[in-house]
């Protein structure tokens, strides 16, 4: 290789760090390497794994992961919702309407929820971060928004935790107008 070929790769490969780093230094990638939570500092942000997924909330991807690994290794147990569907009624298009479904765990061991998937942006579900002991009761609060919604509104939260089965939905159904 030639003095000339190895100074314009060189250039070539510190040019492209530069502007990485810039790139995530002011934010205007997806994650930043800051670590920001929040969105503009105005509450729960929305966050994207390498893989694509999304993480709305407080958890960090890379925590999110960690505690899917963690759940994934606790001992077995189960839960029970007390409901699984609620129906909000009609409802007028852009009203924010919460929920919150409360669970038991009937088990013999603690009970960890890993993560919720959600089938729209516009549900967003907030779960325990700490273990529930066996025979104690937690809570998914689920806030939905129905800005730019209309007609039957149908929407399902996938909870996964160390219950067995370890994924169930529970819903919520609007009638937006």
């Amino acid at each position: 290789m030639t003095n000339g070929y190895r100074a314009v790769l060189l250039t070539v490969l510190t040019l492209s760090v530069f502007t990485l780093a810039i790139v995530e230094l002011t934010g205007i990638s997806k994650n930043s390497l800051s670590g920001r939570r929040y969105n503009n500092g105005e509450g729960p942000g929305t966050f994207y794994s390498k893989n694509g997924e999304t993480y709305r909330g407080e958890i960090y991807p890379e925590q999110t992961r960690t505690r899917s690994e963690l759940v994934a290794e606790m001992p077995k147990t189960t839960m029970q919702f007390y409901e699984t569907k609620h129906n909000f009624g009609n409802v007028p298009e852009g009203k924010v309407m919460t929920h919150v479904f409360r669970f038991k765990n009937t088990g013999e061991h603690p009970l960890m929820i890993a993560k919720t998937d959600v089938t729209c942006g516009c549900t967003v579900p907030n779960f325990p971060l700490e273990t529930i002991p066996s025979g104690q009761e937690g809570e998914v609060t689920i806030v939905y928004n129905s800005a730019g919604h209309s007609g039957l509104q149908q929407k399902n939260i996938i909870i996964h935790s160390n219950a067995m089965p370890e994924a169930v939905s529970i819903g919520i159904q609007a009638e937006v107008h």
